[in-house]
C-alpha cells in the first residue's frame, strides 16, 4: 500500500500532513539519515583542519564538494543507505559506507578511512538529533508560535478598552478588560518561550564511552577535548557535553521537552478560556460558507479549531512527557532504549503544530459580541460591592465590609438602582456619595500595564 494521507497510520503524516509537511525535512527517516552525513562530513573536514598528518595532503578547496553531499543529499541517496542497512542492520554503519562511496565517486578513495575514525554511532547520533532539533524549532516552530503571540498580542491591544466582567471560582467577581485578559497569555508565553530560548541544544562527541580512547591512543599529541568542543560548539552549533558515557545524557533535551510542555500548557489554558467565551456568547465566529457545524443541528457554529488545538497539545505533552522522563535513563554507559524513543521527537513537535494553526484559524475567526459583554456587566452591579468598602475603609466608616455583605446577600436582584439606594443612605458627605455613584461594571475595571 502506498504512502498517501489516506493510508498513514499516525494522522500527524496523515490527516494534518498539509499542516505538518515542513517538519519531514527535520524528522522523517530521510531528514535524519541527511543531518548523520552531515555530521560525518563536518568531522572528517575537522580532522583536515587539525590536521592530522594522513591528511595533510587532503586538498582544502575539495571541502564544498564534501559538503554539497549533504547539502544535495536526495531522496535517492537516503534509500541507498536504506539498501546498505538492510545487509549491516545497522543504520550508522550504513551511513559511513554511502559516505565513503561519495569518497571513491570523487576520487579520495586514499583518504575515506579517516570517515567515522574513532567514533561510535551516538557521536554521530547525538549531534545529527539536537542539529535537527534546532533547526526545526528555529526554522519552522519559533516562526509559527510567533505568528500567534504576535495574533494574541494585536487583539489584546485592539480590545484592551473592552471591560469585562471576571469570574473566579466561575462567578461574577471584579470587572477586568478582555484584551488584559487575553494579554495575560501573551505575558506567559513570552516568559516560557524565553526560558526554552535558554536551554542549551547538547551533544556528545567523545568515542565509544565518551574518553576519545581511540583518538588518544592513536594521537596522543593532538587535544581531543578541544577539537571535540570546535566541532560541536563552533561547526555545528551545539554545545558540547564534556562529560559523558557513550551517550549524551539528555538532561537538555529533557529540560527543552518540559519548556515546550509549559508552552503547550499555557495553550491549552487559552484555549478553554476562548472557548468558554464562546459559549457565553461574549464572541460570535465568522461563517466558512460550506462548513457544517453538526449532523443533526443546522445552527451550529462549533469552536472546533479551539477544541483541536486544545486535544493535539494534550497528545504532544503525554509525548513530550514521556520523552523527558525516559531518555535522561539509561543502563550503566548505555543501552539502547533511546535509540527509538529519539526517533519520536518529530511526533509531539507535529502536534504542536497542528495545534498553533489550529488555533491561528480559530483566532481568525472570532468577531467580538460587545452587547453580551455588556449586558453580563449591566446584570451584575454587586460586583461594585468592593469598590464601595474600600472606599469606605478609607474614610473611616464603620464595618464597610460586613454592610455591603448585607447588602449583596440579601437581595436577590441587584441593579443601578439597589446600590443607588444603599449609597443614599450611608452617613457620608455629599461628596463621597457622589464619588460611590461614580462607579459602574463597566468603568470598575483597574488598571493593567501592557
Amino acid at each position: 500500500m502506498t504512502l498517501t494521507p489516506l493510508t498513514a497510520v499516525t494522522p500527524v503524516d496523515g490527516r494534518y500532513r498539509r499542516a505538518t509537511q515542513a517538519l519531514a525535512d527535520y524528522f522523517s527517516e530521510g531528514a535524519l539519515i541527511k543531518y548523520r552525513v552531515k555530521v560525518e562530513i563536518e568531522y572528517f573536514i575537522a580532522l583536515c583542519q587539525v590536521p592530522l598528518p594522513q591528511l595533510e595532503a587532503f586538498d582544502a578547496a575539495k571541502f564544498d564538494l564534501l559538503r554539497d553531499i549533504y547539502r544535495n543529499f536526495s531522496e535517492a541517496d537516503a534509500q541507498t543507505v536504506k539498501d546498505t542497512e538492510k545487509v549491516t542492520n545497522h543504520d550508522v554503519k550504513a551511513v559511513e559506507y554511502f559516505v565513503k562511496e561519495q569518497f571513491d565517486a570523487l576520487g579520495l578513495s586514499p583518504f575515506k578511512e579517516f570517515i567515522h575514525f574513532g567514533l561510535t554511532s551516538q557521536d554521530i547520533n547525538n549531534t545529527a538529533v539536537p542539529c535537527s532539533l534546532k533547526d526545526a524549532w528555529q526554522q519552522v516552530m519559533q516562526p509559527v508560535l510567533d505568528e500567534a503571540l504576535g495574533v494574541l498580542t494585536e487583539k489584546a491591544r485592539e480590545w484592551k478598552e473592552v471591560p469585562m466582567l471576571a469570574r473566579t471560582h466561575g462567578q461574577p467577581a471584579s470587572p477586568t478588560s478582555l484584551g488584559k485578559e487575553l494579554y495575560v497569555f501573551v505575558d506567559r508565553l513570552r516568559g516560557q518561550v524565553q526560558q526554552l530560548a535558554q536551554v542549551p541544544y547538547a551533544a556528545k562527541f567523545g568515542g565509544a564511552t565518551g574518553n576519545f580512547n581511540a583518538h588518544q591512543v592513536a594521537y596522543p599529541q593532538i587535544d581531543w577535548i578541544a577539537f571535540g568542543d570546535r566541532l560541536v560548539n563552533d561547526v555545528l552549533g551545539l554545545q558540547r557535553t564534556r562529560v559523558t558515557t557513550q551517550i549524551e545524557p539528555y538532561d537538555n533535551l529533557a529540560a527543552f521537552c518540559h519548556a515546550l510542555m509549559r508552552i503547550n500548557t499555557i495553550l491549552i489554558d487559552l484555549d478553554r478560556d476562548i472557548w468558554t467565551y464562546i459559549s457565553m456568547n461574549y464572541f460570535k465566529q465568522k461563517i466558512k460558507k460550506g462548513e457544517i457545524g453538526s449532523s443533526a443541528m443546522p445552527h451550529k457554529v462549533n469552536p472546533i479549531d479551539f477544541e483541536n488545538s486544545e486535544g493535539n497539545l494534550g497528545v504532544a505533552n503525554a509525548i513530550l512527557g514521556h520523552l523527558a522522563e525516559k531518555l535522561p535513563i539509561s543502563r550503566l554507559q548505555r543501552d539502547l532504549t533511546d535509540s527509538t524513543v529519539t526517533r519520536n521527537i518529530g511526533v509531539p513537535l507535529g502536534h504542536s503544530l497542528i495545534s498553533i494553526k489550529s488555533l491561528l484559524r480559530g483566532l481568525d475567526k472570532l468577531i467580538i459580541n460587545e452587547a453580551a459583554l455588556q449586558a453580563d456587566l449591566e446584570d451584575n452591579w454587586a460586583v461594585v460591592a468592593e469598590a464601595l468598602q474600600t472606599i469606605l475603609r478609607r474614610e473611616g466608616y464603620p464595618k464597610p465590609y460586613e454592610a455591603l455583605l448585607d447588602l449583596t446577600r440579601t437581595n436577590t436582584t441587584i441593579g443601578p438602582e439597589t446600590i443607588r439606594t444603599f449609597i443614599d443612605g450611608l452617613d457620608v458627605t455629599d461628596e463621597i456619595k457622589a464619588e460611590l455613584k461614580k462607579i459602574t461594571p463597566a468603568n470598575y475595571t483597574g488598571i493593567y500595564a501592557f
